[in-house]
């Protein structure tokens, strides 16, 4: 399989969408696909349109994971292709609008995620971790209030909740600047 298919399908994108979002002509993409090295402008614009660097296209054969190393320690298949990680962080802070209002701080991530074609394990990791402070968040405020300690205390267990999740939201956002990955993540995914 060549790298670009390989970028191409974990982008979620067909040849036809790739074409369209980069200008580049289906056959072409074909063509490239099928080993022939893009140059000059077609390779400038089609790293520029997947978001990854132009020597990562050039690299003709998509590592595999083999299935006689499988008790070495290597990256899933989905992590090897290279990530548009600003697209990433846009649908981490893109929960932040919402952190008042707890079951739309997942809608709007979620909706970039399918929108934008960035279903991978970070993404998926993100909405998870919104879903999680979600179900968690009330709980804590219901058993505030049921506490019975006034409204000082449950006007600070909001603000807490309010300011732990943007904390999260905004260490998430650091992380992937600095280490392409998530700083809170769960162990399991929710979608």
């Amino acid at each position: 399989m060549s790298k670009l298919k390989g970028i191409r399908e974990q982008q979620n994108l067909t040849q036809e969408e790739l074409s369209e979002k980069s200008g580049i002509s289906v056959r072409t993409i074909q063509r490239i696909e099928a080993g022939t090295d893009p140059k000059g402008y077609t390779l400038r614009v089609l790293s520029e349109t997947l978001g990854i660097q132009e020597k990562e296209i050039l690299n003709k054969q998509f590592e595999i994971e083999n299935k006689e190393d499988s008790d070495k320690k290597t990256m899933p298949k989905e992590e090897q292709i290279p990530l548009n990680y600003s697209s990433i962080k846009l649908i981490n802070l893109s929960s932040l609008p919402f952190i008042i209002l707890p079951p739309l701080n997942i809608l709007l991530p979620l909706i970039l995620m399918f929108t934008m074609k960035m279903k991978n394990p970070i993404t998926k990791q993100i909405v998870s971790v919104q879903m999680m402070w979600t179900i968690i968040a009330p709980i804590v405020f219901m058993l505030g209030v049921l506490m019975k300690l006034g409204n000082k205390f449950t006007l600070l267990i909001m603000i807490l909740l309010v300011l732990s999740n943007v904390y999260i939201v905004l260490r998430n956002a650091a992380e992937i600047d600095k280490k392409n990955k998530l700083y809170y993540k769960l162990n399991f995914n929710m979608i």
